[in-house]
């Protein structure tokens, strides 16, 4: 199965907008733009939400079939490990692994030495077309990426082979076709909703390397992929960590140039490690939290094409905010929802924060206090949430807390989902415009 040369995440945390988020893509396919939508949800949504992924393979499946879409999709495994992969391996064909947590373990020293041993040939002065800088490459280097990163690539292959295992299993039971091959476009056809039965075993692999304290070198980068080659790895997605910060649904902060270089230098590693470790050709940068950072969206498309290579951009969470925003524009009770839903992520800030501290910057002194958004009319809400910084009330603090609020609403239930259907139309405009508009034209655009 072969990931194609454009390809966006989108996350929809209550399931409600697989339809209004499909249209984003059909509108780019008559400007010119093909790109492959990829339905993303992680364990920990899933948990706040009560969910499974069946859900959203179901949603992606009723939004493709609905709209007679004849281009590929994906539904993305988002996020998932050893613990928590098993109950993604029928609905999804995308898997993002996420081995951050395995960088820096101390790896076997026998490991440590064929993996010096073999690459050792790289040592001396290296030069990898694209980039400017001549790396110089000791025996010591190779140690110390080897060291720093052996255990975190040798843990995704653990997974990877696990999902082929459990998929192959099924594969044989049901005399469908063999698990390795096949490079046909994705079009959901791994798992059928209305049978448990897998079908056969074409999948696409991401190594999510982007949850890190610093950002990967070039040579760095170079010897995870030679790593990921050795585990025998077929990752078509890496997602290195770059400079700044990107925060959840909110504009990147840092220099966009060093980020640029960053990203230039990437997709060389990437064309260098295809050449030189039979990388799979199709290998392409990811990039995470990848929504609302409007700054860096021109040097993407910029050395996308510098390259003609392609990219996957992945976000989340503001499908759910778009659908707040479409809430609060319709006014009434679904403005009460709204406000609602503020004042309660307000008084349970601590609890709804933890779990994003590192990718979020709320100022709790630019937080309005909960009795004056009572007061807000729909304007003032939306101007206030909706990312636009030329507008005066926009309100940085404001989104990330509701951008990791998405639990109340899910407790709210019935009442907050009653609320999407009875305003689908309003809402369903917000979510189309924000990945049509904000994004893909910006990212992808010719």
């Amino acid at each position: 199965m072969k990931l194609s040369k454009y390809s966006f995440g989108i996350g929809d945390r209550f399931g409600c907008q697989g339809s209004a988020q499909l249209a984003a893509f059909i509108e780019a396919k008559k400007l010119g733009i093909e790109i492959t939508p990829v339905w993303n949800k992680s364990n920990r949504e899933h948990s706040t939400i009560h969910t499974e992924p069946d859900d959203v393979r179901k949603e992606a499946d009723k939004a493709v079939n609905d709209a007679n879409w004849d281009g590929g999709y994906f539904v993305d495994a988002d996020h998932i490990n050893l613990s928590c992969v098993d109950k993604f391996i029928g609905p999804s064909d995308f898997f993002t692994l996420d081995v951050a947590d395995y960088i820096g373990e101390e790896p076997n020293s026998a490991d440590v030495s064929d993996f010096v041993q073999k690459y050792k040939k790289f040592a001396g002065k290296l030069s990898i077309p694209g980039i400017n800088e001549k790396f110089h490459v000791s025996e010591p280097d190779l140690q110390i990426n080897a060291e720093k990163y052996l255990n975190a690539i040798k843990e995704a292959g653990n997974i990877y082979r696990h999902i082929q295992s459990v998929r192959c299993q099924v594969s044989d039971v049901s005399n469908s076709p063999p698990c390795e091959g096949g490079v046909a476009e994705g079009r959901g056809g791994f798992h059928q909703s209305n049978n448990p039965i897998i079908h056969h075993s074409n999948l696409i692999i991401e190594v999510s390397m982007d949850e890190t304290e610093k950002p990967q070198t070039p040579l760095e980068l170079l010897f995870i992929l030679a790593m990921i080659a050795d585990e025998k790895i077929p990752a078509q997605t890496i997602a290195p960590k770059f400079s700044g910060r990107f925060n959840k649904g909110v504009e990147y902060v840092g220099d966009v140039a060093q980020f640029a270089k960053e990203f230039e230098d990437d997709l060389a590693v990437i064309q260098f490690a295809i050449k030189s470790f039979g990388s799979n050709e199709n290998l392409k940068l990811s990039v995470h939290s990848g929504s609302d950072k409007f700054a860096i969206y021109p040097a993407i498309n910029k050395a996308i094409k510098k390259y003609d290579t392609g990219v996957h951009v992945k976000t989340a969470g503001t499908t759910w905010l778009e659908e707040l925003i479409g809430l609060a524009e319709s006014g009434g009770e679904a403005l009460n929802i709204a406000k609602e839903i503020y004042r309660k992520a307000f008084d349970r800030y601590d609890e709804l924060a933890a779990p994003y501290a590192t990718v979020i910057d709320i100022d709790h002194e630019e937080l309005p206090k909960p009795d004056d958004v009572d007061s807000w009319d729909s304007t003032k809400y939306v101007d206030s949430l909706r990312h636009d910084r030329t507008n005066v009330n926009y309100n940085q603090s404001f989104r990330q807390l509701l951008h990791v609020g998405y639990k109340i609403a899910a407790e709210l239930g019935d009442k907050y989902i009653n609320a999407l259907k009875e305003n689908k139309d309003i809402v369903a405009k917000n979510v189309t415009e924000n990945i049509l508009e904000r994004h893909i034209k910006i990212i992808f655009a010719k």
